[in-house]
């Protein structure tokens, strides 16, 4: 670990060396970049989807549940996958998937029809993204941190895109952006055909039951469990907020656009230069105490429009911060391979976006719009209480 952290010290990490990387890693980069949209994407149109398809909030929601729930148990075979039909194979896999359901999607006729394509989609996605990164690492040059980099700004540009995208041709009709994602990952899947080339298998083949031996070692079952809770008021502030914004496509487009260019902001650029002066677990109980204000600030001005949507952009930075700072320490806490440890983590945190947005609407529908935002904020102080409580097996994430 010491030779791999001092080899990261000597790189050149300059935006010059990082921009100035081969086209193969830029295919990988611009499919992610579309497959982050996806997360997004159907946030502007979730009340477009509930008044024409005559469905309810916690109905529409599970288009959220079904896409997480999925992505979160697939990551269980994502490397067990890869490591038999190599890196390229399951990119293209999961770029099939991704187009197939997203260009189903676009004609369900009902609310459940969207939910399994969903749920499709999902699956692709878990093959897309898990392997996205160890190609870029193989393939990019000015080292390691170079293309991690390169692959958080492409997660934070997706992220920020795909609002926007969804809220301009979902103002057109709620199945324009099924199509656009159909179309946007049909041409990163002929750029990573054309262009990923000289990627090699894994040397081992992994077996299913690696996720479950990494979720053995304490510290990457703490940081698991409280990345589920704290996903838990991630995601009920995604894809229950547009509900209580009352917005049209645009609008909804524009708040989460400038939500996710803060996130991107704060992921790629702030995140590291704090983690060079702080320690991690500071860091992280800080932003968790910030985003569980802010869902309370939501819960209380939830009639308040100017409170809701400063919130919500406030929010983005605090994610950004958490998400890397988070990351970086799941991939330092435990002597698994990155891999394994990064599919055992996604699926226990990934229950927790899946459970969210359900949850949400019908705490909406029982009680008032304002419970699910506080739910969510007890969430996220319950994931604060995790970290405390195993601090002791978190101690050496920063050395």
């Amino acid at each position: 670990m010491k030779e791999i952290q001092h080899s990261l010290e000597h790189e050149d990490h300059s935006l010059k060396s990082i921009l100035r990387q081969p086209k193969a890693a830029w295919a990988v980069a611009f499919a992610c970049v579309v497959a982050f949209m996806g997360l997004g994407l159907v946030d502007p149109i979730l009340p477009a989807i509930a008044k024409q398809l005559h469905a309810t909030p916690s109905q529409v929601s599970l288009l959220f549940t079904s896409y997480m729930l999925v992505t979160g148990i697939a990551m269980l075979i994502t490397g067990w996958t890869s490591s038999r039909i190599g890196i390229k194979w399951t990119l293209l896999l999961g770029l099939i998937l991704i187009i197939l359901f997203s260009f189903l999607g676009g004609f369900s006729h009902t609310v459940n029809e969207i939910i399994w394509y969903r749920a499709g989609w999902g699956l692709g996605n878990a093959l897309f993204i898990s392997t996205a990164l160890a190609a870029i690492v193989t393939v990019a040059t000015g080292g390691t941190a170079g293309a991690i980099i390169l692959f958080e700004a492409a997660i934070g540009l997706g992220m920020s895109v795909g609002p926007l995208l969804g809220g301009g041709l979902g103002s057109i009709s709620w199945r324009g952006p099924f199509f656009g994602v159909a179309g946007l990952m049909a041409i990163g899947f002929l750029a990573i055909l054309l262009l990923l080339q000289g990627v090699p298998k894994p040397k081992r083949r992994s077996s299913l039951l690696d996720p479950f031996r990494a979720l053995g070692h304490r510290g990457l079952f703490i940081l698991a469990l409280a990345s589920l809770t704290y996903n838990f008021g991630f995601f009920t502030l995604l894809a229950f907020s547009p509900f209580v914004l009352h917005m049209d496509e645009h609008g909804l487009g524009l708040v989460f656009f400038f939500w996710g260019i803060l996130l991107a902001i704060t992921s790629v650029i702030i995140a590291p230069k704090l983690q060079e002066r702080y320690h991690s677990l500071p860091i992280m109980y800080v932003m968790l105490s910030f985003l569980a204000l802010d869902l309370a600030m939501m819960g209380f001005g939830v009639e308040n429009h100017t409170i809701l949507v400063v919130a919500i952009v406030l929010a983005g930075g605090f994610l950004g911060i958490m998400n890397t700072v988070l990351t970086t320490v799941v991939m330092n806490v435990s002597p698994f391979e990155r891999s394994i440890a990064s599919s055992a983590y996604s699926f226990v945190r990934f229950t927790g976006g899946a459970i969210a947005p359900w949850l949400a609407g019908k705490l909406a529908e029982w009680f008032n719009p304002a419970i699910p935002f506080y739910v969510g904020a007890i969430a996220v102080i319950i994931s604060i209480i995790t970290l405390m409580s195993g601090k002791r097996h978190l101690m050496h994430i920063d050395s």
